[in-house]
């Protein structure tokens, strides 16, 4: 047997001698492949579409949040009564408002309502009305695809909050250019919410739930800000999200077995009436986005109060025979609850 030297390769029959690599040449590949690897990163960062301007913000606003349950024990009850109250107000402007009322026409409202329900939609502070009601007929639409803007099958994170960090997949949209919103765009309260958005939101997210407590009652501006502004709004988005992560993923679905979303009485309780999301998926046109009416729904609750006030009419219900057919036909089996509310239109 030959033994070859280090420096010595056989190519071919013939001698060809290499030079033996120093210690520099090493550090000088290694310094290559790092920056190669540092480079394959830095492209699927990119590749990713990161908004580092709303990473930064959103971390900034629970690290406020977290310090805001500091403040609880200082602040006066009164204050805590109010930033619940902007809770509510904040919760019915995402689900009576952009949600049921804008997003699937599920019932009608009168200009006051829609006024107020605008101006409340503004102090939750997520995307004016045309933006929210066209994104989520997209994601009715499009459940669970790359045109879904927060897509569960992405993971937990992702549809919780995951979906604000990056830049929308280019399915959304072109999905979303292709659907018909010409009655947003006819609503004149949804329109002039889209033009002084910035405005309403400073106002009714951040100044009103500042200022009432320091005006009326002697709030210190400090607590009433962190509490009735900050606590209150990172709760409120966090409850919403819930809808697009826990609702999707953990729960029964007695209705349809074959799609994502879920039952999860934990966000029906926490979006006031929102978690009964496998029945809201499988009947998106019925206004109380549940077959138990009243029951653990404090959005329908408002909006049967605001028909009963002559603010809100043509209520639209899913019928109990329709309910029950589907049931029995996709559902999983699992128990749902009692029969329908019977107090609007029956479809």
């Amino acid at each position: 047997m030959v033994s070859v030297p280090d420096a010595v390769v056989l190519h071919d029959g013939e001698t060809v001698v290499k030079e033996q690599m120093g210690p520099e040449d090493c550090s000088e590949m290694a310094m290559e492949a790092l920056c190669r690897a540092g480079d394959e990163k830095a492209d699927r960062w990119r590749s990713l579409g990161i908004v580092w301007r709303n990473v930064i913000l959103m971390a900034l606003l629970h690290i406020g949040a977290v310090y805001s349950i500091l403040v609880i024990p200082r602040a006066k009850p009164l204050t805590w009564v109010w930033s619940y109250v902007c809770f509510i107000v904040t919760a019915l402007g995402v689900t009576a408002g952009a949600h049921r009322l804008w997003s699937h026409r599920s019932y009608r409202a009168k200009l006051p309502l829609r006024v107020f329900l605008a101006a409340a939609n503004s102090m939750a502070f997520q995307n004016d009305i045309y933006e929210w009601a066209r994104d989520h007929r997209v994601h009715h639409k499009y459940s669970e695809t790359d045109a879904d803007p927060h897509n569960a099958t992405r993971g937990f994170f992702f549809a919780h909050i995951g979906w604000l960090f990056v830049r929308k997949h280019s399915d959304v949209i072109e999905k979303g250019r292709k659907l018909d919103v010409t009655d947003l765009l006819a609503d004149p309260v949804v329109q002039f919410q889209r033009r002084y958005y910035k405005t309403s939101v400073l106002i009714m997210c951040f100044l009103v739930p500042t200022v009432v407590p320091w005006y009326f009652w002697g709030e210190t501006l400090w607590n009433s800000y962190f509490l009735a502004s900050i606590l209150r709004y990172t709760v409120s988005l966090n409850v919403t999200w819930l809808v697009n992560s826990a609702a999707h993923m953990y729960g029964n679905r007695p209705y349809d077995q074959n799609i994502s979303p879920r039952e999860n009485r934990w966000v029906t309780f926490g979006a006031i009436g929102e978690g009964f999301h496998n029945f809201h998926h499988t009947f998106p046109f019925d206004y109380s986005t549940s077959e138990f009416g009243l029951r653990f729904n404090p959005t329908t609750c408002f909006i049967d109060l605001m028909c009963w006030m002559g603010l809100a009419s043509n209520r639209k219900k899913a019928s109990v025979e329709t309910i029950q057919s589907r049931k029995l036909r996709t559902g999983d089996g699992n128990r749902s609850g009692n029969q329908s509310q019977d107090h609007s239109s029956v479809i």
